[in-house]
């Protein structure tokens, strides 16, 4: 079953709830993530998520090499330093990105997270880099509901394409108010680390059990019935980063997983919200 496409917020590109995200991908010296990638896509997973800053750009030359002959095949978005987000910072980045990434065109780029240059100029290299071809859209990342409702009074309705923010099972802060937020200005959520960094829940705790329990009847995994939950929505996307050819594969089938209203009501009382989300200053 192929992986479910959804609307990427205003761009009116139709992109898999489940991608492939790359930070941390560039510090293995083998070729494991590398043929991850290329698998990643052969199965579905096609938007695929790097950054100028993972590896100071090795990330972005791995996902050059993973596409290569295959760009029109992926949705590819990379994301610019906060410290480079001035209006000539911005498109002198953008190039340098490209280049890396072997392309001629990024179809969405993002603010890595909020910082000194003032929103204005971004947007503003945002929408010339639009113009000149070089970008099809552009969001934000880490951004609360306030630092969001600031850039859209700036850009304008229909203009800001996606907001990235971290979402896991241990970490639903932005529940409260940053994706009721996106949905009701039709802003594409995108989660990364949703496995939670590392802190995935044990099979032996309380809530591991209930997820365990879950995954077995319906024959999966729990990091497969975990991407579900989190994707439950149409306007979230998840972008799990898998380092080996069998993580690639067990995220993929996540995308047929369909969880019952009964089960979804288990993990929400298993993993409570948490308090509110209020962006990431820094990765």
């Amino acid at each position: 079953m192929a992986i479910p496409q959804r609307p990427f917020g205003p761009t009116g590109a139709q992109v898999p709830s489940l991608g492939q995200g790359t930070w941390n991908m560039e510090f293995d010296a083998s070729a494991n993530h590398l043929r991850a990638l290329m698998c990643g896509i052969d199965a579905g997973l096609t938007h695929i998520d790097t950054a100028e800053m993972y590896g100071s750009g090795r990330a972005e030359r791995m996902v050059g090499e993973a596409i290569a002959g295959r760009r029109d095949e992926v949705f590819l978005v990379s994301k610019v330093l906060p410290e480079n987000a001035s209006r000539r910072g911005t498109i002198a980045a953008c190039e340098r990105s490209l280049k890396r990434l072997g392309t001629d065109r990024l179809d969405c780029y993002l603010l890595h997270w909020p910082g000194g240059h003032p929103i204005e100029e971004t947007i503003a290299a945002f929408e010339e880099l639009v113009q000149a071809g070089k970008i099809r859209s552009w969001g934000v990342s880490n951004l609360d509901e306030e630092e969001l409702a600031e850039a859209i009074a700036v850009a304008g309705p229909d203009r800001l394409a996606c907001n990235q923010v971290y979402y896991a099972l241990r970490q639903r802060g932005a529940e409260h108010a940053v994706i009721p937020f996106c949905e009701k200005q039709g802003i594409a959520v995108v989660a990364y680390s949703p496995f939670g960094s590392g802190r995935f829940p044990r099979p032996r705790t309380r809530a591991g059990r209930v997820l365990a329990e879950i995954a077995e009847t319906y024959g999966a995994t729990p990091h497969q019935v975990a991407l579900a939950f989190l994707t439950r929505l149409p306007s979230v996307f998840a972008i799990p980063k898998a380092a080996h050819v069998a993580h690639v594969a067990d995220n993929a089938a996540a995308g047929k997983l369909s969880l019952r209203d009964a089960d979804l009501r288990r993990i929400e009382q298993a993993f409570p919200r948490g308090p509110r989300y209020l962006g990431v200053p820094s990765l």
